[in-house]
């Protein structure tokens, strides 16, 4: 083989070498760019799906506020619709029928005085919440002595309330210059009152009630003898009276009688005087009536 011959053979190796390395760098380039992409593509996903969120957050935020707004202009419209009927009717209460302002000061004396009485009565019953409860844990009366505890925290809340009434405003409230509308009768005697004083012994009743539930519930548990007279809670019959109104003695009465009532409901399971749910008992309203037996003024 000639000279010039190894040579071309030479120099074509060389070129096929070359070409050949080329072709691998450019395959391993086109292998290597792919694999970058998705990282690229990935970033760019994550950022677009952050912006999504902040934009969806900021939309969240923005009609949130528009809600705000929109009820807070609906209390607005609430509370000024209320003050043009308060004063409809500030300005209706002239034409009404209206104690005399002595019958009305009467009252008022009447009022505060009772309220005097009503708190040294309520520092008293402390007293005997606390023997009564010591003699349920002797007796081993757990529910009968939850029960109490939860009446008596009832209690010093209202009581609290009472004690903040040193300062109320006797001429702002219309019991006090409403005539009596209606007449009831408890112990042989008729007392009178109006709408007011008749929603507190409505109220007297229905918290009666509840509370017998409860306390009928509390004995059935314990496997306790019925006896609806030896609870706290019948024997106290103040749960729910601010002192206003009517003689403590007239809520208490019908307060036990609710109370009564809503006892044999609870230690029998049954609804024969009332209904109870959502922990609230309400007594029947043909009940109510039966038991208040008012009769309108004429």
């Amino acid at each position: 083989m000639g000279v010039s011959k190894l040579k071309r053979m030479f120099v074509a190796a060389a070129v096929i070498t070359a070409v050949s390395f080329v072709g691998t760098s450019v395959l391993t380039n086109a292998q290597q760019q792919p694999q970058q992409d998705p990282k690229q593509e990935e970033q760019k996903k994550q950022q677009e799906q952050k912006k999504q969120e902040e934009q969806k957050k900021q939309h969240e935020q923005k009609k949130q506020q528009q809600g705000q707004q929109q009820e807070k202009k609906q209390q607005q419209e609430a509370q000024k619709q209320q003050q043009e009927t308060q004063k409809q009717q500030q300005q209706a209460q002239p034409r009404q029928q209206r104690l005399p302002q002595p019958q009305q000061q009467q009252l008022i004396d009447q009022q505060q005085q009772r309220l005097a009485q009503y708190r040294e009565h309520l520092d008293q019953q402390q007293r005997l919440a606390q023997e009564q409860a010591a003699q349920l844990q002797q007796q081993n009366r757990m529910a009968q002595y939850k029960f109490q505890q939860q009446y008596l925290a009832r209690l010093r809340e209202q009581q609290l309330s009472i004690q903040n009434a040193r300062n109320y405003n006797y001429g702002g409230d219309p019991y006090f210059y409403t005539p009596p509308s209606y007449r009831y009768s408890r112990g042989g005697r008729y007392y009178q009152t109006n709408q007011y004083g008749v929603g507190l012994l409505r109220q007297a009743v229905n918290y009666g009630y509840e509370e017998g539930f409860w306390a009928g519930q509390a004995d059935r548990q314990d496997r306790w003898a019925f006896n609806y007279r030896d609870s706290y809670a019948y024997r106290d019959g103040n749960y729910g009276y601010g002192g206003f109104y009517v003689e403590r003695d007239d809520y208490n009465y019908y307060f036990r009688e609710g109370f009564r009532r809503g006892y044999e409901d609870g230690y029998y399971s049954r609804n024969q005087y009332g209904r109870y749910s959502n922990e609230r008992g309400t007594i029947l309203g043909s009940v109510l009536s039966a038991i208040l037996n008012l009769e309108p003024l004429r």
